[in-house]
């Protein structure tokens, strides 16, 4: 049985969280550059690692590969998502809170929410942007110093890193068709040596064996199958939906910091993290349902036989599901739940529900 896509995104939201606060317990000894450049080579051997046990073990591949238009959109998202971003993301956690920190990274679904409706125009609905507001407001809690608004050093760095994550998770959904593991794993493994090269070059200095296991542990569960799974999750929900269920991520990653880390629990925290929730539980709360019409397609990803997949091929074609071949879609015209997934990025005349 397939997990919904939902528990999916929860699941990487999850993994995600978590890594925030691990993150800033290992800024403690090392460079924050360097470990950006550690945590995503750890993703990119983990998943590596994962891929080659399968072909031993003889798993016949489900998923699609890369094709060669791909290679641009998988370009500017490794350098927005696994270069720029968690360089920024270490050298703001370094000067904040791991729980302020955490809860920041909320920010990351306005930018992509922001992205998506204005430049990729996927539709976002009046309830999701409500709930953008409160978590635009929750931040701007978190930085009131009691006569202004005043974000640090390290939130402005955080901010810039949710950016450059909002527009690498638009570019990923370009190619979310395509082997998530796949792409998660080049991402991890050229961005994390680009990016642990320039680290050393500049005089940073590799930890021992020990703490250096537990990076690249952090990496590859945080940033290497927690990305496998929001990339499945763009996939099936579109870039909005999933990341408005990403965004539980900031509060788990807070929840951690508290005992692991000794943060304090405040006002400020509880009123920002009390916004912040309430936005959540907006978009998570969405119901999306209207006749809508599939135009003739014809492309290749993972599927199962369902309403969507009513077609015939022949012996080429793996036996059993999923399974991954090009296929075609004849036109369509029906009402149901949805999500702009693959299958549902069509227009709307109104922008409620």
């Amino acid at each position: 049985m397939v997990p919904s896509p939902l528990l999916i995104a929860l699941l990487s939201a999850t993994l995600f969280g978590l890594a925030t606060p691990f993150s800033k317990l290992w800024l403690e000894n090392l460079d924050p550059w360097l470990l950006a450049g550690l945590l995503y080579l750890g993703a990119g051997t983990g998943l590596g690692a994962q891929a080659l046990l399968g072909r031993l073990r003889g798993r016949p591949a489900q998923e699609s590969r890369l094709v060669r238009a791909d290679l641009p959109w998988l370009a500017a998202a490794i350098f927005m998502g696994g270069m720029a971003a968690p360089v920024l993301l270490m050298l703001g956690l370094a000067l904040t809170s791991g729980a302020g920190g955490s809860l920041l990274l909320n920010l990351e679904s306005i930018a992509t929410i922001a992205i998506a409706a204005m430049v990729f125009r996927e539709h976002v609905s009046l309830r999701i942007v409500a709930g953008a507001v409160l978590i635009i407001a929750g931040a701007l809690a978190l930085s009131w110093r009691g006569d202004a608004f005043i974000p640090d050093a390290g939130a402005l760095l955080i901010l810039a890193a949710c950016v450059a994550w909002g527009i690498d998770n638009n570019l990923t959904r370009r190619i979310s068709a395509a082997d998530p593991t796949q792409i998660t794993m080049l991402r991890g493994l050229i961005a994390g040596s680009v990016n642990t090269g320039l680290a050393l070059g500049m005089g940073a200095g590799l930890p021992a064996a020990e703490p250096l296991a537990a990076v690249f542990l952090t990496g590859w569960l945080g940033y290497g199958v927690s990305l496998v799974l929001f990339v499945m999750a763009l996939r099936e929900l579109g870039t909005a939906r999933a990341i408005a269920y990403f965004s539980v991520s900031p509060f788990i990653g807070a929840a951690a910091a508290i005992p692991l880390l000794g943060d304090a629990v405040t006002a400020q925290l509880l009123l920002s993290g009390a916004l912040m929730g309430a936005g959540v539980w907006l978009s998570l709360s969405e119901q999306h349902h209207h006749v809508h019409t599939h135009e003739a397609l014809v492309h290749s990803h993972r599927h199962n036989h369902d309403d969507h997949h009513q077609h015939t091929h022949g012996e080429e074609v793996p036996h059993g599901e999923p399974h991954s071949h090009t296929h075609r879609h004849e036109p369509l015209t029906h009402a149901h739940p949805h999500w702009p997934d693959l299958h549902h990025r069509h227009g709307h005349e109104v922008s409620g529900g």
